[in-house]
């Protein structure tokens, strides 16, 4: 009864609040729970005139046809590594711009970077592919036209070559997101109390040791909550970067040839809806194992920092 009383209470005290939330809940539940019904598909020989209740069942076929391909081994490399690269660096460079921000005094220019900074990561992809074209272009890119002639050296066909892109797309990710990321760190910085830095500079503490003894382990929470949800979504890639930004070319795909690729190919070129949803539902099943994983890895060391 208690309990009642006191859940009663909150939800008369929070009311507004509560409110509030209830368009983003609305949102959550028609965009990501109702669609969840067409997992369905993965086990299903669908074909369009008899529709998803009336398709033939495939039991595990699906899930077999793609997992004795090739296919298979590639992309789950690929998107697996690709976000290893992408949470390590950017969380890195992310922490370190976010503290280099902080050091700025002038609240006007630490205004002008973080706007300068989180610019790219509001920009389209297909703005982001088309300007990374123009640096790579063969004939009249940025790259070859300056660069590499300054240098003696011969073009380079980007476009034909994936050995690059493992590089390429690093950097393209780096730049699209750390700003983003860094606003976020830093925001965590500026509500650490004065007081620590105060105290830590009359015991004679030079800028690193605050760094490294103060602001890092007070925000070591929020950087833990960023990577396991970066972790979580591990499996997942950036669709318009891996599609878009090497402009579709069939000589890159093995490169750049990830799950949310891989499915958007197989719905595109051959229609099998049943094979992309085996791999969408193996690709959220592999990524909610991980979240519980490194979730329980994180409760073991401090039950504070971890999501639930």
């Amino acid at each position: 009864m208690r309990e009642k009383s006191h859940l009663r209470k909150s939800l008369k005290k929070y009311k507004w609040l509560l409110l509030m939330t209830l368009p983003g809940i609305v949102y959550l539940f028609i965009n990501n729970y109702i669609p969840m019904y067409g997992v369905i598909l993965a086990f299903k020989n669908y074909n369009y005139v008899d529709g998803i209740w009336g398709s033939a069942w495939a039991g595990l076929d699906n899930f077999k046809f793609l997992f004795n391909s090739q296919d298979a081994y590639i992309i789950t490399r690929n998107t697996f590594l690709y976000n290893v690269v992408f949470i390590v660096l950017n969380l890195v460079l992310s922490v370190l711009v976010a503290l280099l921000i902080n050091e700025i005094k002038d609240k006007v220019i630490s205004r002008f970077y973080q706007s300068t900074f989180l610019l790219p990561h509001i920009i389209s992809m297909v703005v982001v592919a088309y300007l990374v074209y123009s640096f790579l272009n063969v004939d009249s890119g940025l790259v070859n036209r300056l660069l590499i002639k300054w240098f003696g050296s011969e073009a380079v066909s980007w476009y034909a070559e994936s050995k690059y892109w493992p590089y390429i797309l690093v950097i393209v990710n780096a730049w699209k997101n750390v700003g983003y990321l860094s606003i976020i760190y830093f925001a965590s910085i500026i509500g650490i109390d004065k007081e620590y830095y105060e105290a830590a500079t009359i015991d004679g503490a030079s800028k690193w040791k605050q760094m490294t003894r103060i602001t890092i382990p007070l925000i070591l929470p929020v950087i833990t909550t960023m990577t396991l949800l970066a972790v979580s979504g591990i499996l997942r890639s950036d669709f318009g970067l891996f599609y878009q930004v090497p402009m579709n070319t069939g000589a890159l795909i093995p490169t750049t040839n990830t799950i949310d690729t891989f499915v958007y190919r197989a719905m595109i070129q051959s229609g099998d809806i049943g094979m992309s949803t085996a791999a969408g539902f193996y690709q959220s099943v592999v990524c909610f194992v991980l979240i519980l994983v490194a979730n329980t890895a994180v409760r073991k060391i401090n039950k504070r920092d971890a999501l639930f």
